[in-house]
C-alpha cells in the first residue's frame, strides 16, 4: 500500500474511532507500527521537508544540519525511483548527495525538471566533484544550487534557506 493510501486509510479510522492507538490501527491495517506512527508524525508536521537522496557519505551530517535549523528531513537511500519518492514525499526541496557528480544524480534532475507535477521542485546537488566541468554539468541537468563536500554547516543552511525563499516567491 502506498503513502497516500495508507494516509487515507489512518485518518479513515481515527475519523471512526477517535480513541484508537496506533497499535490497533497498525494491527487493522496489517502495517508495522513505526510506520504508523511516522505517518501519523507527518499529517502534523508543517515544516519545510527536505529530501536527500542517495548514497553519498555525508548523509548524516547534512540531516542533523538541517534538522538543527527545524526542517523536517528525510533520507532516502539510491535505487529508488525518484519521481515515486517526490510524490509520496512531497518535498520543498531534493537534495541530491551523490557523494561524486554522476550520471544517476543528473538523470533525476532533468526527470524532475521534465515531469509536468514536479518541475518546479528546487534540487541541490551535494559532491565530492567541485571541477567547472561538473559544475556545468550540474547546471546543465537543472539544479538550482551544487555544493560541494567537505560543506560548512552555516553556508549549506543559508544556501537552502536561500533556495527554499526563492521557491516560495
Amino acid at each position: 500500500m502506498d503513502n497516500k493510501n495508507l494516509d487515507h486509510e489512518i485518518l479513515k479510522l481515527i475519523e471512526a474511532q477517535p480513541e484508537i492507538t496506533e497499535r490497533d490501527i497498525a494491527s487493522t491495517l496489517s502495517v508495522p507500527e513505526e510506520l504508523v506512527k511516522t505517518r501519523i508524525a507527518n499529517f502534523k508536521d508543517t515544516r519545510q521537508k527536505i529530501l536527500i537522496m542517495g548514497d553519498g557519505s555525508s548523509a548524516p551530517n547534512i540531516k542533523a544540519t538541517l534538522e538543527a535549523e527545524n526542517y523536517n528531513v528525510v533520507k532516502v537511500p539510491g535505487g529508488f525511483s525518484a519521481l515515486e519518492v517526490v510524490k509520496s514525499e512531497k518535498p520543498d526541496l531534493v537534495l541530491l548527495d551523490t557523494g561524486l557528480a554522476d550520471l544517476e544524480g543528473f538523470k533525476i534532475c532533468k526527470q524532475l525538471r521534465t515531469s509536468s507535477r514536479y518541475w518546479w521542485i528546487p534540487v541541490m546537488v551535494l559532491s565530492d566533484r567541485g571541477g567547472v566541468k561538473n559544475r556545468v554539468k550540474a547546471f546543465e541537468s537543472g539544479v538550482d544550487d551544487y555544493v560541494t563536500t567537505p560543506f560548512n554547516p552555516v553556508e549549506l543552511r543559508a544556501r537552502v534557506g536561500m533556495i527554499l525563499r526563492r521557491a516560495h516567491m
